[in-house]
């Protein structure tokens, strides 16, 4: 036998192995949500994933429990942030900070972010927060275009572009910009001028689309996370500057005792008031969404995935060897 043709029997063997474990490990409910379970080994080994956020918060709240799975499952994962965050909110307790403080304090933040989750690169496009509706979108998906070429994505996490009743620009500018791009990258006449430069078509095919309201999207994966859940908390904890979670619980706890009071639940020490405040606040419609669906831990989707055209199918069914 052929070196070329053994190879491609044990790719093909590997494509129905993988294609059996993930079987495996969902399920479909009655509603036609798929529940998507962890995967033991590294079935996504040689897979990237980019990671887009308008906002050093949006990703910690939303879906970092399944970027950690997906990490710990072989991808390799980098995170895109599309602002830096200027207009986010005050950087330490008791301060008003300046514009300047909170872009400082976000890039730190963003950059423990990527850590927690085990991104390897970090990507800042710098555009001013609250003003993505003034911006070139044609610029910003070729911009989006070129990571995904550089980086040969395969997947994304991101906000929902068809989601309703969302009130930031930020995040649905970015999000219709990341759709455009995840076609348009895999198309020869799109920016050909990056063909030149060596780089190559890339079409980004899964789509993990979150929504900061779970009625306004398309609901159909959840994702368990209970395995990631300490994840998703160090992410959170690392978003001090801008999220709504990182040292809150050390200032609730300030607070309290300033009155002379405390609350059992934040513990003795800063760090467990922090992380127990995440999981007891932060984390509850995780643990809400977990209980709907059996589950600890859950975080939910609008999941577009690889879809075979007719043509495939007919051919997988049909083609046979010439002679």
């Amino acid at each position: 036998m052929k070196r070329r043709d053994f190879m491609t029997k044990i790719a093909a063997a590997s494509g129905v192995l993988l294609a059996g474990m993930e079987a495996l490990a969902q399920e479909t409910t009655a509603g036609g949500v798929v529940i998507e379970r962890p995967l033991a080994g590294t079935p996504h080994a040689g897979k990237v994933l980019a990671v887009i956020q308008p906002h050093s918060d949006d990703v910690p709240l939303f879906a970092a429990g399944t970027v950690a799975k997906l990490i710990r499952e072989g991808y390799t994962g980098h995170l895109i942030r599309v602002t830096n965050d200027d207009m986010g909110d005050q950087p330490g307790f008791g301060e008003r900070g300046s514009i300047g403080q909170h872009v400082l304090g976000n890039e730190r933040d963003n950059k423990e972010v990527a850590r927690a989750l085990g991104l390897e690169r970090v990507f800042d496009l710098n555009y001013s927060n609250h003003r993505m509706s003034g911006v070139s979108q044609p610029e910003l998906q070729a911009r989006f275009i070129f990571l995904f070429r550089l980086l040969k994505v395969d997947t994304v996490v991101c906000y929902d572009p068809w989601s309703r009743d969302e009130e930031n620009p930020d995040h649905y500018v970015t999000a219709h910009c990341v759709e455009a791009a995840c076609w348009m990258a895999g198309r020869e006449h799109d920016y050909p001028e990056h063909l030149a430069a060596g780089l190559q078509l890339q079409t980004v095919r899964e789509k993990y689309y979150f929504g900061r309201d779970l009625t306004t999207i398309p609901v159909n994966r959840v994702v368990e996370i209970t395995g990631t859940v300490d994840q998703k908390i160090a992410a959170n904890r690392a978003n001090r500057a801008k999220g709504p979670a990182g040292n809150r619980g050390s200032r609730l706890r300030a607070e309290l005792a300033a009155r002379n009071l405390r609350l059992p639940l934040l513990g003795d020490n800063d760090e467990t008031a922090d992380r127990e405040y995440i999981r007891e606040f932060v984390l509850k419609r995780d643990r809400e969404l977990g209980v709907k669906y059996g589950l600890e831990y859950a975080e939910a989707f609008h999941y577009i995935g690889r879809s075979p055209s007719s043509l495939e199918e007919y051919l997988k069914k049909h083609a046979v060897p010439l002679k």
